[in-house]
């Protein structure tokens, strides 16, 4: 069985100078990347290796994830990567659970091509920034993974997690 923690970075700032790869978080995005990794930790799914985008807010997702440390390859691949490379970069982890963090529309559409029968969920079609999906195979190793064979078992948007942290 492997596991992937399937994450779009959290919210950018649009009117930061610089292109595009440079772009950092803004005030939501700071707030929306430790409230997953708040709740990927109480659900207990913390991953085993990290595969992430090299863009600027990539890496502040992942740091603001506060998660334990991992063996972690930042991928170039990963910006701005369509579905078919999305998995060609999974093809090469090394671990059972996986946190691969990249952009939109190239993690929608993976998200979508992976699992078997879609979440009940008004978001997952659209893929929100800082959304996450964990996806689980019944495989033995990563290049085994093929479309349509995960099942999602939970997929979460930060403006839930945040509201229901808040509500408590």
């Amino acid at each position: 069985m492997k596991r992937l923690i399937l994450m779009r970075h959290a919210k950018s700032d649009w009117s930061a100078s610089g292109d595009d790869h440079s772009r950092p978080l803004n005030a939501r995005g700071f707030a929306s990347a430790p409230a997953m990794g708040d709740w990927l930790r109480r659900r207990g799914w913390l991953p085993d290796e990290v595969l992430c985008s090299t863009s600027t807010r990539t890496r502040q997702t992942l740091n603001l994830l506060a998660l334990p440390e991992v063996p972690t390859r930042f991928e170039r691949s990963l910006y701005l990567a369509e579905p078919d490379d999305i998995l060609d970069v999974l093809y090469t982890a090394n671990a059972d659970t996986i946190l691969l963090i990249g952009h939109n529309f190239g993690i929608a559409e993976c998200a979508h091509q992976l699992v078997k029968t879609r979440p009940d969920h008004p978001r997952f079609g659209d893929y929100p920034t800082c959304a996450t999906s964990l996806i689980s195979f019944p495989i033995g190793g990563w290049t085994d993974v093929r479309w349509h064979i995960g099942h999602c078992e939970d997929f979460a948007i930060p403006r839930e997690v945040i509201a229901e942290t808040t509500s408590d």
